[in-house]
């Protein structure tokens, strides 16, 4: 996700209410160190419950926040991924947690070996803006199937939809199992230096190495979901008018305010032009009179609408080729509509940040492995969209481009499979959570050797001048 903040705000000291909610959790959880499968599923019925009972006011609120947010989109993009998953982890939990039964090797026999997943204990989540709903309730329902208590920061910038979230979830919950903290960003600062047991972030990729070295002063393990410039390949095999109509999905849902939205596209030379065209007409019928179309969502703040308009400003004082719907901006909405950059210089913002709104750089390319060197040549992403129907092309690039996630010939939805484990490589993240993988990321696989009341240990004790111990050494290093 992308911002400008450089440094969290100086800590002086923690505050003393934030050491009380964690102290309160971890009370909790040394009380109850190991929830049965029926508590955890408990807590996820009333999370799902939560959901559903209160979600008309939760669009109102998201919708408040953005000052336009489509109903529609929070329903599509929070609601319904964040039921779906819980329901997953109904279903699935319970085969998740089995204890996995390992060998114990030649040389340990006799002895039985297995892996057990208990909870770590407090979980911290920290939650940005763009998705408040979601990206609060993702690692909530893994941390809360682990068996995990959890204090959830919300983000400053969604004041309305955090402050009833936390009041839902202090009438829905206990505060031994799940606490909202609220608060700018010293709060978010002081919060990311709790001693959590872990601690799961999503954000932009210059605030979570923020989050990391806060966390490294307590050796606390993070989870960081991450940005980046996430690329779209369209092969030459693809119709352009499929791969428009995809792409535009992919950049206009929530005015390009998500994580894993396209935030350039490689198509084969001569048909930028052709794409960037398709696209906007897509835009024109989809968002017909976007300004006041409540289907399209503005930009969430000031700070972020500025941020963007930089970026075009920039593009148009360089001579760009640029599309765009018009009238391109509305600014006392905060309201931009598409803007789609033809082959702008590399050095552009454009090009150098993750643009999290609705601006598209179209990039010509000679041939594939142009385009594969173009992608390698930049930090790894969160998210790689490629665009073929030929079979060999997809494995081709599946194996040669590192990305935290694909979706072949559409974009955005890997994120609402719940099966799948959702997460970064290198500056776009590390760590997973959604479905199986969130699960076992917030559990301790905690290996187990168990050994009878018979066992050949005496052949390995001292002295170790002992011929069958010799023996047994040379068979076994033969």
């Amino acid at each position: 996700m992308s911002g400008k903040v450089a440094t969290f705000p100086r800590v002086q000291s923690m505050p003393s209410s934030l050491s009380n909610l964690l102290d309160q959790a971890r009370g909790a959880f040394e009380s109850e160190p190991f929830p049965t499968i029926k508590t955890r599923r408990q807590w996820l019925e009333t999370l799902r419950l939560l959901l559903v009972e209160n979600q008309q006011q939760l669009r109102e609120a998201i919708d408040s926040d953005f000052g336009g947010r489509s109903p529609m989109e929070t329903s599509l993009g929070e609601l319904l991924p964040a039921i779906e998953g819980i329901d997953h982890h109904l279903k699935y939990l319970r085969f998740w947690l089995q204890r996995d039964n390992r060998s114990p090797g030649f040389s340990l026999w006799p002895s039985k070996a297995w892996v057990e997943y208990h909870p770590l204990g407090v979980v911290g989540v920290m939650v940005p803006w763009n998705y408040p709903l979601y990206l609060a309730i993702g690692p909530l329902t893994a941390a809360l199937a682990a068996g995990n208590r959890v204090l959830v920061k919300m983000s400053e910038h969604t004041p309305v939809t955090s402050a009833l979230f936390a009041r839902l979830i202090g009438q829905y919950f206990s505060p031994a199992v799940v606490q909202v903290v609220q608060g700018d960003a010293k709060v978010a600062a002081a919060f990311s230096r709790l001693p959590f047991d872990h601690l799961v972030f999503t954000g932009s990729t210059a605030v979570g190495r923020m989050v990391m070295h806060a966390a490294s002063e307590n050796l606390t393990p993070v989870t960081l979901e991450l940005g980046g410039k996430s690329p779209a390949l369209i092969h030459d095999d693809v119709p352009l008018a499929l791969a428009a109509e995809r792409l535009l999905f992919g950049k206009c849902f929530n005015a390009g305010q998500t994580c894993v939205a396209p935030d350039y596209v490689l198509v084969p030379k001569g048909k930028g032009q052709a794409l960037a065209e398709a696209m906007l007409a897509g835009f024109n019928r989809r968002y017909p009179d976007w300004q006041d179309n409540s289907d399209y969502s503005s930009v969430i703040n000031g700070a972020q609408y500025q941020r963007l308009c930089g970026y075009l400003d920039e593009a148009r004082g360089a001579g760009c080729q640029m599309l765009h719907s018009g009238p391109d901006r509305i600014d006392s909405r905060r309201r931009l509509g598409l803007h789609l950059i033809i082959n702008p210089p590399l050095g552009l913002a454009v090009m150098q940040e993750e643009i999290f709104g609705p601006i598209l750089p179209i990039i010509e390319y000679d041939n594939l492995a142009q385009a594969v060197a173009f992608i390698r040549a930049r930090p790894k992403p969160l998210a790689f969209y490629p665009f073929s129907f030929k079979k060999k092309v997809q494995r081709r690039l599946l194996d040669e481009i590192h990305a935290g996630g694909v979706c072949i010939n559409d974009t955005l939805l890997q994120v609402a499979a719940p099966d799948l484990p959702f997460g970064g490589i290198g500056p776009s993240g590390m760590g997973h959570y959604h479905g199986k993988e969130g699960v076992l990321s917030l559990s301790k696989a905690k290996p187990v050797l168990k050994r009878g009341r018979w066992t050949l240990n005496a052949m390995i004790y001292p002295p170790y001048t002992k011929g069958a111990l010799k023996a047994f050494l040379t068979w076994m290093l033969r």
